[in-house]
């Protein structure tokens, strides 16, 4: 029976997102039940193909791409695929009725990171950013309105803003592994390896800027979705301010982390304030 199998393909996609991200684990957890798996999809079809361009160094990543990108037609044209993470995901691209585009320019950003290393142009790192980040706020999002099209046009411009916020805050910590693991740098006009106090709060002002737009739609998503956003928005925040308040050449060599003590201690305030209305 193939619904044996679809419940296999979704124990893959929760797999996937408890292995790789304990902190979107989280914050997914935190969700309703009526749409948690969905995300649990939604993750698990990101993360594989943003693993192949950023960890299968061993193996000819562009061949392993381009089998997936294939794979990946296949799965959203015969709504079946034996990759357990594609067959979950085309259940859910196909149950919220998510836009081909978005999956199309999520792959085209990806595709670029097996060539391009540097982005010189705030075009360049705005069009990476919509493929790698906003278009999956809002494949989220799709989910998180259950589909209601208007409610999705209403919060499109605020999860955009929340995706870019997360990535650009990736982009940040993780700036020593893009730049001696994988030879890449992603802001335009700034000298990475000469970062200083100055260049690095401008990004983080400009990051500030988009979680204040990305916390407007936050307090209007629904019931089922807030908790869960907010708590992933607080996480990013508290990355935010460890990362302002370090020093620019240790982050240079350093990833920083939230400890996970500090997560809980997110959490029970993130869920206090949602049970007291002042999200």
């Amino acid at each position: 029976m193939k619904s044996i199998f679809d419940q296999v393909s979704y124990s893959c996609s929760k797999a996937v997102t408890k292995a790789y991200s304990t902190s979107f684990a989280l914050a997914t957890k935190m969700l309703s039940p009526s749409i948690r798996q969905d995300i649990y999809n939604i993750y698990g079809f990101v993360r594989f193909a943003d693993e192949i361009v950023d960890s299968f160094h061993d193996y000819d990543k562009e061949q392993l791409f381009n089998g997936f990108e294939k794979d990946l037609d296949h799965a959203l044209t015969s709504k079946i695929s034996l990759n357990p993470i594609l067959n979950a995901f085309q259940e859910t691209y196909h149950k919220y009725n998510l836009d081909r585009d978005l999956v199309d320019a999520f792959m085209s950003s990806m595709r670029l990171d097996l060539s391009k290393s540097d982005y010189l142009t705030i075009e360049e790192y705005q069009n990476y950013i919509y493929g790698s980040a906003d278009v999956v706020g809002l494949m989220c999002l799709k989910v998180f309105v259950k589909g209601d099209q208007t409610k999705y046009n209403n919060l499109k411009a605020s999860a955009m803003r929340l995706g870019s916020a997360f990535q650009k805050v990736n982009f940040l910590r993780d700036l020593k592994a893009d730049q001696d693991e994988l030879n890449r740098s992603y802001f335009p006009n700034t000298d990475l390896s000469q970062l200083n106090e100055k260049a690095k709060q401008e990004i983080i002002a400009d990051i500030e800027a988009d979680f204040k737009a990305g916390l407007v739609g936050i307090k209007q998503l629904p019931i089922d979705a807030k908790f869960g956003v907010f708590t992933a928005y607080r996480y990013y925040r508290q990355l935010l301010i460890k990362l302002k308040n370090t020093p620019a050449p240790k982050i240079k060599t350093t990833r920083i982390r939230v400890a996970n003590y500090k997560k809980i201690e997110l959490l029970t305030r993130s869920y206090v304030k949602y049970q007291l209305n002042l999200i």
